[in-house]
């Protein structure tokens, strides 16, 4: 039955990856795949996240089946992270977590296509790459609309206020909660305003996707569209990750939350959601929800856990102003102050195709085909060879 198979090309980024590690070149940069590096390089694991497991390991008695919803002090302690104590007691909200953001975005897609097969969801052009795989792959219908013009360097607000105005009521809207991937240029409070204001009045449904709470601006600050659009419709959909700010990238948790307009609604919401997990993965996994159960329950570990965060948003932010700084100097003819007003992991730098490949072939720096990014690529140490390449092939 497999003769009719034919290989598949590898994924862009996985692609990127094994290039970067057989290139025998002492002085490369990888700035492609989407982690978190510290200032040697390397993704390391949070004190606060070894201190949870070693409680975990010495308290945990069973490894028996967690329910298809997942662990309900993790699902209680997201929900408040996501939503702020006094909403998320609302019974307007049914959270269960998953495997990873990725898995809360397709038991939504499956949510979806139960609720109106006919739907469009609506992705910002451009969006994360698996954004289109995870959820056109599942059989919704997609479709775009204009969210960031690389000439301009900047969001396109009023062409994406246009599209979103001619939408069709009952269609679902793709959001970046914060730090989007891959520009990194997030919407302003005002913004924000204007279109929660345009989706209620469109009676459109909200689908946000958080995946760098606590890389932007703060972890209640990265939150305040979300909390706004609770104020402002009465569906939506919030997917939500922990692999960036736990560092729990292995460990694949995150969450799907999922807002009705009442709690007869939410309950109908909740146990499509556990039918469609039960037939797709049956039982999330549970230790990274442990570690953040533990994290977020424990005012001590909770406190240490935030000031890890800040360090590493602190990081990021020094890291573009660095770049900024260093491109300035080597290339002085050329704007990239996009790249410091941007916010999270990603930047588009502003090459082109053909520059992205000169990059990597004559000074071993990798990156997206996009020229997307990963700031946290950057070090002190590399920062200077970094700029001195892009200023050669402009």
């Amino acid at each position: 039955m497999f003769e009719n198979l034919e290989a598949l090309p590898p994924d862009a980024i996985l692609k990127l990856i094994a290039e970067y590690r057989d290139d025998p070149r002492g002085q490369k940069i990888d700035l492609g795949v989407g982690v978190y590096r510290d200032q040697h390089g390397a993704t390391p694991i949070l004190d606060v996240v070894k201190q949870a497991e070693q409680l975990i390991i010495g308290e945990q008695q069973s490894k028996a089946y967690l329910g298809s919803g997942g662990d309900p002090d993790c699902n209680a302690a997201i929900q408040q992270l996501i939503f702020g104590q006094e909403r998320a007691a609302s019974e307007r909200i049914a959270t269960l977590h998953t495997p990873g953001g990725s898995g809360a975005l397709r038991v939504a897609a499956g949510l979806i296509l139960r609720a109106n097969k006919d739907s469009d969801l609506w992705l910002c052009e451009p969006t994360w790459a698996n954004h289109i795989p995870l959820l056109g792959g599942a059989g919704i219908n997609l479709n775009s609309y204009p969210y960031y013009d690389q000439e301009s360097q900047r969001v396109q607000f009023t062409q994406m206020l246009d599209v979103l105005n001619a939408i069709p009521a009952g269609d679902i809207v793709l959001l970046h909660g914060c730090c989007h991937n891959p520009t990194g240029m997030d919407l302003s409070h005002d913004q924000w305003q204007e279109v929660a204001g345009v989706i209620a009045v469109r009676q459109l449904v909200p689908f946000i996707d958080i995946a760098y709470q606590g890389f932007a601006e703060g972890i209640e600050e990265d939150a305040w569209p979300i909390r706004l659009m609770f104020d402002s419709v009465p569906e939506m959909i919030i997917a939500s990750s922990c692999s960036k700010n736990f560092g729990l990238y292995r460990d694949r948790i995150g969450s799907l939350s999922l807002v009705g307009r009442d709690a007869a609604e939410s309950a109908v919401l909740k146990s499509q959601a556990h039918n469609i997990v039960r037939s797709m993965y049956s039982v999330p996994p549970d230790h990274g929800s442990a570690i953040v159960s533990r994290i977020l329950n424990d005012a001590t570990l909770n406190s240490q856990w935030l000031v890890e965060l800040n360090s590493m948003r602190e990081r990021l932010k020094s890291m573009r102003s660095l770049l900024v700084s260093a491109l300035h100097e080597h290339a002085p003819e050329h704007d990239f102050s996009h790249i410091e007003r941007a916010n999270g992991l990603f930047s588009f730098v502003g090459v082109s195709d053909a520059q992205v490949e000169r990059l990597k072939s004559e000074f071993g720096i990798y990156m997206v085909a996009s020229s997307r990014i990963n700031v946290a690529g950057i070090t002190a140490s590399n920062v200077d060879y970094l700029a001195e390449s892009v200023a050669a092939v402009l």
